[in-house]
């Protein structure tokens, strides 16, 4: 069996779970994990099918999952992980050059096997970088979150983008952003969560006199820094080390266990299972 993940978001009303469930049973597919929320009258559902290749037109169910949901009045996507092709990435970033480049990096030498077709930075500051690796930047200004975050969606489904990685992007994702992507959204966070999330953290972790410190990979959820984690690197710290030694040890962490996070995601091996990473370790 293959899967497929559905996000479906929208004005609440009446009837869109029913429309929905109704037309993947229709068409043959097994429901194998489903959550919904309502915030400020905004109407969330995440659908994790499963389906007999052999039997499924994705492009027919595809189109189909877009009439059902305009005709119910909320906006649909589908993420088909099983595909051959390469995923398309999207990098967002904002002034922090070390993960971008890392990233870029190790694709360039074919290590991460995706495809970037766009990076989305607040401001121009990491433009050059993209430019040496040939990737096209665009700069999203708007203060406004709404406008800015509409804006960047609108682009991330021009380029048809499987997932995102935030590359020490440093803006707070509304719930509808994070919604639009569930489980895609791949974030590296300076500290060994659920230690010291917030920012600063190197600083809270200095300043607390902790002897291990490090790096997590998560996926994003609406709670800031809690979401599932995929990948962990850790440094000692010892009494002697400043505050800037502790930062380099810790940014050679985040490279670390961001590529780990990736590499994983892009290969398949990664199941959320009730707000907990679960690593596969067969082919799917």
């Amino acid at each position: 069996m293959n899967v497929a993940d559905i996000s479906i978001i929208g004005q609440d009303r009446k009837g869109i779970v029913a429309s929905i469930t109704n037309y993947i049973f229709n068409n043959k597919c097994n429901v194998e994990e489903v959550n919904q929320n309502v915030m400020n009258n905004i109407f969330y559902m995440s659908v994790k099918i499963s389906f007999k290749p052999e039997k499924f037109d994705k492009i027919k169910f595809k189109k189909g999952l877009e009439n059902i949901s305009r005709k119910v009045g909320v906006k649909s996507r589908i993420f088909f992980d099983g595909q051959k092709r390469k995923k398309n990435m999207a990098i967002l970033v904002t002034k922090e050059e070390h993960i971008l480049t890392e990233l870029l990096k190790e694709n360039k030498k074919g290590r991460l096997k995706v495809n970037i077709p766009i990076i989305i930075g607040t401001s121009n500051t990491l433009e050059n970088t993209c430019k040496k690796f040939k990737i096209k930047f665009i700069t999203i200004k708007d203060k406004t979150q709404s406008l800015r975050e509409n804006k960047i969606l609108k682009i991330l489904e021009e380029y048809e983008i499987d997932f995102i990685v935030l590359a020490r992007y440093m803006k707070i994702l509304s719930p509808k952003f994070v919604w639009n992507y569930p489980n895609r959204i791949i974030n590296i966070h300076p500290s060994l969560l659920p230690s010291f999330p917030g920012a600063m953290a190197y600083m809270q972790a200095f300043e607390k006199g902790v002897r291990i410190s490090g790096a997590t990979a998560h996926f994003v959820t609406v709670d800031l820094d809690q979401g599932p984690i995929i990948a962990q690197e850790s440094f000692k710290i010892n009494s002697n080390k400043s505050i800037e030694q502790v930062k380099n040890s810790g940014r050679e962490c985040e490279k670390k266990a961001l590529m780990k996070a990736v590499t994983l995601f892009v290969n398949n091996k990664l199941e959320c299972r009730w707000g907990k990473v679960i690593t596969k370790t067969r082919k799917t």
